[in-house]
């Protein structure tokens, strides 16, 4: 079986990571597998396939930036692309995150859909059922239900500093991603699983199955940890986030400590 990923990056960042991990794991069972990326560069691999150039992002981004168009730059990049998919016949797709700059969202699904090659499709955030925005709960906003419109999130990444396209790339979305008999979708979390229920993407079979952890690295041990700072009878919560993203929640972290 040939397996392709298409991911923004590969082997940087959370979801470059966790693509870099499945697609090793699938040459250790000896499944033949390809990584489709948009950004970041790499030493020449066969099993690698870069979409688009530097140029093509940053036009992808100006067209973002002013038109509110994010994931509808990049024709020819993506035509290019697909040019080496048909030729590499993959019997399954495994899609992660399509924003980023670097793919054309109604190019890429069309060739799907006439194809009608199987798809399973990660989604680590919210941007495939909004008008523009990946995560939208810090601003308790349900248009993303009914019908994106004005967004609240338009100068937040995927940033348009001018015209607001959410109502149009809200109902281009829901024309392009519906209506594919092969697809299903893959979320990490029982969270983003009801939120996709909710969105018109719940046509689809959903199952959650979560991120794997290398287990050789983070496993219990026996240690004298605590008795060395002093915390032998305290009930300690851990949070793992980035600070520098006050969505990620981090103040309910120093509320709680005081």
């Amino acid at each position: 079986m040939r397996v392709l990923s298409i991911n923004s990056v590969y082997k940087t960042g959370s979801t470059g990571q966790i693509v870099k991990y499945i697609h090793e794991l699938l040459v250790e069972r000896n499944y033949e597998s390809y990584v489709a990326f948009g950004r970041g560069e790499h030493d020449e691999q066969k099993y690698l396939i870069k979409i688009g150039s530097q140029i093509d992002l940053y036009f992808h981004g100006i067209l973002t930036r002013i038109f509110d168009k994010h994931g509808f730059g990049s024709y020819k990049s993506t035509i290019n692309f697909l040019n080496i998919l048909d030729s590499l016949n993959p019997s399954i797709i495994h899609l992660h995150n399509l924003h980023g700059y670097y793919v054309n969202v109604q190019v890429l699904f069309d060739f799907i859909k006439k194809k009608n090659i199987p798809v399973v499709w990660t989604l680590h955030d919210c941007w495939p059922f909004t008008g523009h925005c990946c995560y939208f709960d810090y601003l308790r906003c349900n248009k993303w239900k009914t019908g994106c419109f004005k967004c609240d999130a338009k100068n937040k990444y995927p940033a348009s500093y001018f015209i607001d396209s959410s109502k149009k790339n809200y109902d281009n979305k829901r024309r392009i991603f519906t209506g594919i008999n092969k697809l299903r979708i893959v979320v990490p979390s029982k969270w983003l699983f009801s939120l996709v229920k909710d969105s018109f993407l719940s046509e689809y079979k959903i199952e959650v199955i979560y991120n794997g952890i290398d287990i050789k690295t983070f496993r219990p041990t026996v240690n004298d940890f605590r008795k060395r700072k002093n915390i032998d009878n305290k009930f300690i919560i851990l949070g793992v986030a980035n600070f520098q993203d006050y969505r990620k929640g981090y103040k309910y972290f120093l509320e709680l400590s005081r």
